[in-house]
């Protein structure tokens, strides 16, 4: 006897909402801050997510990255400060995505492990005078097209940029004397019809509110 009972749909299956793919972008945008994620590497699973019409072709998207609100790796126990420079800090702030606008980081903020920072017709400044730092290395991926980057470094930190220009300018490693105690800031990325500036400048003490260590966002800025 044939059975007219339907075989199920196999949920895998069924079409994705607008809000489902919202919702998987932005955890690939959170896995960039975070460093698991390069920037063409977010370009290309974005353009992915908006292609995608089932669960099952979103699926594979975020297979490789923790599930969101999951608890990382154990970290190493945070490297102790040496001198002036405070190492095995806690940062808020983990990147900077400027579209038309204009954003700055100042006084005594904390750089993460990893940060990026992309400017497309914008600017950022990073000012590394005062700041803090989460490991004894660090890196910003520093990117940009058609706008520009300034990233101000103190005296005896050391600087290694790694990144490259195309139709734009992209700073070298700022020459000055290096403290053996400070951390290690690595620079890379690129910039297209722009400029990434690293420079060196004398240290200065904080006239900022203590409590407002991070510039407020302007417009067109995605703040993470």
């Amino acid at each position: 006897m044939t059975s007219n009972v339907p075989e199920p749909i196999d949920p895998r299956q069924l079409r994705v909402s607008d809000a489902d793919r919202d919702q998987v972008a932005e955890r690939l945008r959170d896995a960039a801050g975070e460093g698991r994620l390069a920037l063409d590497e977010l370009e290309d699973r974005i353009t992915a997510v908006y292609t995608a019409k089932t669960y099952a072709e979103l699926e594979p998207i975020t297979r490789d990255l923790p599930a969101a609100g999951a608890p990382g790796p154990i970290p190493a126990p945070a490297a102790k400060a040496r001198g002036r420079w405070r190492v095995g800090m806690k940062p808020r702030r983990r990147k900077s995505f400027v579209f038309m606008g204009g954003s700055d980081n100042k006084g005594a903020w904390v750089v993460p492990k990893s940060y990026i920072a992309f400017a497309m017709m914008g600017g950022i400044e990073l000012d590394l005078r005062e700041a803090e730092y989460e490991d004894r290395e660090v890196t910003i991926n520093a990117s940009c097209i058609m706008g520009g980057i300034e990233i101000i470094v103190p005296d005896g930190l050391n600087v290694q940029v790694h990144g490259f220009g195309f139709m734009g300018g992209y700073s070298g490693t700022p020459i000055g004397p290096v403290d053996p105690d400070a951390p290690t800031l690595h620079v890379r990325g690129f910039a297209l019809m722009g400029g990434v500036d690293v420079k060196r400048k004398a240290h200065r003490e904080s006239k900022q509110d203590p409590d407002n260590r991070l510039d407020r966002g302007r417009y067109g800025e995605i703040e993470g």
